[in-house]
């Protein structure tokens, strides 16, 4: 089977204005160079080989990018090729690799044709001029002139005002994060009408790092709760969670507030419904409502992060409106997009993705958060994002590219099994598989349940969209079944001492018995007890001759030989917790004992309060 090739079609031609500014460009840098007799020297410095205008020029060939399609006869079938909506870049998966004979220096060239021109994300039919005059213009200004929050007079504002001024490290790490994800959260508030100071919302969330956790489980840049993201469409699964997807969850976010902007009719009350919930803020607002009281977000009564999060906000907004008022610096960020989207076709380690695009994999993992394994499944991602120089080269290195594509795929365990044995199925180290999978000691993996394995090396197909999109991991504890014992207590039988005597924790016992740990058992009162099914059971000391009454599940019952065994004053009932469908009971005997058949040997008794 030929291996894929990525291939990139330019879907428009360059436009006049552009042609004739880089056309022109190229010329002055022709006849600069030729005048000075440096046309063919190669000891041209670094520093003007690093420009933008040179490297726009280079990077760029007019005429390839005005280069008419090629003929019908010669051009791709379209039903072969697909064009990422996100994008508007086109991928053909059925092209041919490369003939081994065909020079590297043609293989790069078809590639460079075939990028054409980036295309931001967020406007996919919008076409991107790199050297339009705008885009090394400052952000920062561009998020100035769209602020339209109303003023707050709160003393809170200033208080972290100085917080972030008595930190400059941290506020550079912050906002040079920011910088690679900021132009496109702007370009979707602009198109949205929306405050730009919503822009700065992920600087208070998550200081901007898309792979935040919270101790309550809010993730990615935006701070979204696993319900929440649900509610707004964030797949979260084995293999990504969306809440990290740094175009999904920007798109989420501003879905979000608008919502809450809609429902309250104030920017301020629907900033504090998204950090505290709309449902507590109407609370509070009804609450004043019945006082007579105002309901505006100064008034309401709400806990102490919530009091301080439109203020933090707003000392945020400050800064970036006047920085040198506060003794801080803004690193600069140019108008224009920081990456472009490639649509892949064909599952992908994670590391030779980022290999491929030249990129460190952790740059990489910052434009692609949403991964959670080291593998990316194309059924489940339908584009990665890459600043546009590496997205260029990611074509090319692709191109060129031998062997396969990923190492690991996905594997249904097919019934409930110890970690050790689903090792040696898929042929790696227990330890392997446990660390890969995150599978903690002592639990076993349920059937059902989606492992990470590595992908055997005569496997083409790649793993499903459906088994992408909601594959999940189950496991339970690793103990021996266990067995109920039920008796009556004596007349000093407390939790404590029964837990003593079966050698169980004093809480487990009280859950057993709804009851607190600290209690005592009435004489005659039922005790319920659960031990490892392979336990000798000791009686209670006075069930005998207080006439108690004992059941529990034996070992030799599980093998179809019961024993009864009687007290002068009492009985033994030997049962099974949980009786097989062919269960029988019979009498036998002038003692009245009954006899139930147990499970078979094999049949585990589970009881969620016993671990």
């Amino acid at each position: 089977m030929e291996k894929p090739f990525l291939t990139m079609n330019a879907s428009r031609p360059i436009h006049p204005i552009q042609r004739a500014l880089l056309l022109s460009l190229t010329a002055a840098s022709a006849l600069a160079l030729s005048a000075c007799g440096s046309m063919v020297d190669s000891r041209t410095t670094s520093a003007d080989a690093a420009t933008r205008e040179t490297r726009l020029a280079r990077s760029f060939n007019p005429d390839a990018l005005v280069r008419q399609s090629p003929p019908a006869a010669q051009a791709p079938d379209r039903a072969l090729t697909r064009q990422d909506p996100a994008s508007g870049l086109r991928v053909d998966i059925n092209t041919p690799m490369p003939a081994a004979n065909r020079q590297d220096s043609a293989t790069v060239t078809e590639a460079m044709d075939a990028i054409g021109a980036p295309t931001d994300p967020l406007r996919p039919d919008a076409m991107l001029n790199l050297s339009d005059a705008t885009a090394t213009q400052d952000l920062w200004s561009r998020i100035r002139k769209g602020y339209a929050l109303p003023e707050l007079q709160s003393e809170l504002i200033a208080e972290h005002e100085r917080w972030y001024a008595s930190r400059p490290d941290y506020v550079q790490r912050m906002t040079g994060r920011g910088s690679r994800y900021l132009f496109h959260v702007v370009e979707e508030i602009n198109r949205r009408n929306m405050p730009t100071e919503l822009a700065l919302l992920p600087f208070i969330e998550s200081a901007f790092n898309p792979q935040a956790m919270s101790s309550a489980r809010a993730s990615g840049m935006w701070q979204f709760m696993p319900a929440t993201g649900k509610d707004f469409e964030l797949k979260q699964n084995l293999f990504r969670d969306d809440r990290r997807d740094v175009l999904a969850s920007t798109r989420a976010a501003l879905d979000y507030l608008q919502r809450l902007n809609r429902m309250f009719g104030d920017w301020h009350l629907a900033l504090a419904a998204y950090n505290w919930g709309e449902g507590n803020v109407q609370k509070a607002i009804a609450r004043n409502q019945r006082q007579g009281m105002p309901t505006d977000y100064l008034s309401l009564n709400m806990p102490p992060e919530t009091r301080n999060y439109v203020p933090k906000l707003h000392a945020v907004r400050n800064i970036v409106m006047q920085p040198e008022r506060f003794g801080l610096s803004l690193p600069p960020v140019e108008n224009h997009p920081y990456f472009v989207s490639v649509p892949i076709q064909r599952d992908m380690d994670l590391a030779l993705a980022a290999r491929l695009a030249g990129l460190p994999q952790e740059e990489f993992k910052a434009l692609n958060p949403s991964q959670n394994k080291p593998v990316i499944l194309a059924a489940g991602t339908p584009q990665l994002l890459l600043p546009y120089d590496n997205a260029s080269l990611f074509v090319q290195n692709l191109g060129k590219h031998k062997g396969a594509l990923a190492s690991w795929t996905a594997w249904q365990v097919p019934a409930t099994m110890r970690p050790s044995d689903a090792a040696k199925r898929v042929g790696m180290s227990e330890a392997g598989l446990r660390e890969l999978n995150h599978i903690p000691p002592k639990m076993l993996v349920k059937a059902g349940s989606t492992l990470l394995v590595p992908r055997p090396e005569h496997r083409e197909q790649d793993v499903s969209e459906a088994l992408a999109d909601n594959a999940t991991m189950a496991l339970a504890p690793d103990v021996p079944p266990l067995r109920r014992v039920s008796f009556k207590a004596g007349k000093r039988d407390a939790v404590a001492s029964i837990a003593k005597r079966y050698r169980v924790s004093v809480q487990q016992v009280a859950q057993w018995n709804r009851t607190s740990a600290s209690a005592t058992f009435g004489k005659g009162q039922s005790v319920v007890v659960y031990v490892p099914a392979g336990n000798a059971v000791a009686a209670a000391p006075n069930s005998t001759r207080s006439g108690a009454q004992i059941q529990r599940t034996d070992l030799a019952a599980a093998r179809g030989k019961a024993a009864v065994l009687a007290s002068r004053r009492g009985e033994l009932r030997v049962a099974s917790a949980a009786p097989a469908p062919h269960a029988t009971s019979a009498t036998r005997g002038s003692g009245n004992a009954k006899l139930r058949a147990a499970p078979a040997r094999n049949a585990r008794i589970r009881v969620a309060s016993a671990h």
